[in-house]
């Protein structure tokens, strides 16, 4: 791993956390761990577990479990350099999207937060969707909403038969 900044013992040993984190999980590169950590308190409601300046982790919406590292942190890795020296902003290519968040009062509060964040109005979509686009302070998008009219009606988990 990388250079560390945080002083003392993290909240509970990595090999630990590592165990209870779910199949699938994010784990974001930010510039500042506390940063990001308001904006997703403040416009996702997240649930924060523990931070420090190196590493964050919370749970954003009923089931995304997201870590985040300072750059710092990751000084080492073979990415590192394009991380932080490429002028894109992170995020552009993929698009996290979660079910199960009213699209509404996340732009209210994202509007409320900082209005650049929104990349755009809730609207309703023809996949099925009512979602809002929202970026965070590193550029990750988040397409977050709520099944409407047909595809709440017809909901079911995807199989390999369907």
């Amino acid at each position: 791993m990388g250079e560390k900044k945080r002083v003392g013992n993290p909240w509970i040993p990595g090999f630990y956390y590592g165990a209870l984190i779910p199949p699938l999980s994010l784990n974001l590169m930010v510039q500042s761990v506390e940063r990001s950590v308001l904006f997703y308190q403040q416009v996702f409601g997240a649930n924060v577990h523990y931070y420090d300046v190196d590493f964050g982790a919370m749970r954003v919406g009923y089931s995304a479990e997201c870590m985040l590292h300072a750059d710092h942190t990751h000084n080492t890795h073979p990415t590192h350099d394009a991380l932080v020296t490429t002028p894109p902003p992170r995020g552009v290519g993929i698009q996290f999207r979660l079910l199960g968040m009213n699209p509404d009062e996340l732009e209210a509060r994202a509007r409320e937060y900082n209005p650049t964040s929104i990349i755009a109005s809730a609207a309703d979509k023809g996949h099925g969707w009512r979602e809002v686009y929202i970026a965070d302070p590193d550029g990750y998008q988040w397409a977050v909403g709520v099944l409407i009219g047909k595809s709440k009606e017809t909901k079911r988990p995807l199989t390999q038969e369907n």
